[in-house]
């Protein structure tokens, strides 16, 4: 179930991006699987460049998301793809790659066949001023807790005193190696 939920999102995608279906189509036939524990989803490629459901023995690509991978997400597509471990063929990879990282979703345009396209540009431009400040809000809470936990109740070490005092063990370790060596001279010596 939740895998054709999937393949239905991600083929309504590809119906607005003919370049993506181009990308895909060369691969007709062949099949994929997309791991991240416990989800597994099996996906097919048709001739028009479509998702298919495809249950394979043995898929000709395999990607594989660790769970731990998924905050990440926050950061976008990008963030995620570093994580994405790839077994099997390079170019179908490849392009499943490409398609899935540049595969948007134009809500401006699906909203403007319902209400019109003056109505879904300002209800859109309120959404992304609403998700925006939403975002900005989390990061003014983040900065916030952690500049009471370094300054108020210094629970975390600052950036920079950390860094002195990574310096001050360098230099520390420097000096004890040199009084080492003298001192193994003057051992040699006796």
């Amino acid at each position: 179930m939740f895998a054709s939920s999937v393949i239905a999102g991600l083929n309504h995608l590809l119906a607005d991006a003919p370049w993506g279906r181009e990308r895909l189509a060369p691969f007709a036939g062949r099949t994929a699987v997309f791991l991240l524990s416990p989800l597994e989803i099996g996906l097919g490629i048709d001739n028009d460049g479509y998702f298919t459901q495809a249950v394979a023995a043995e898929p000709d690509v395999s990607l594989e998301l660790p769970l731990a991978s998924l905050p990440k997400a926050i950061g976008g597509t990008d963030a995620l793809m570093a994580d994405i471990h790839i077994s099997g063929n390079a170019e179908l990879a490849d392009a499943l790659g490409f398609v899935l990282r540049k595969l948007r979703w134009d809500g401006e345009e699906a909203l403007s066949r319902l209400i019109g396209d003056i109505a879904a540009h300002r209800a859109s431009s309120v959404a992304r001023n609403v998700v925006s400040w939403h975002r900005q809000t989390a990061l003014n809470v983040v900065e916030n807790i952690a500049e009471y936990f370094s300054d108020e109740q210094p629970l975390l070490v600052k950036r920079l005193a950390l860094e002195e005092l990574a310096g001050s063990t360098a230099t520390l370790r420097d000096d004890l190696a040199r009084l080492d060596k003298r001192l193994r001279k003057l051992e040699a010596l006796r």
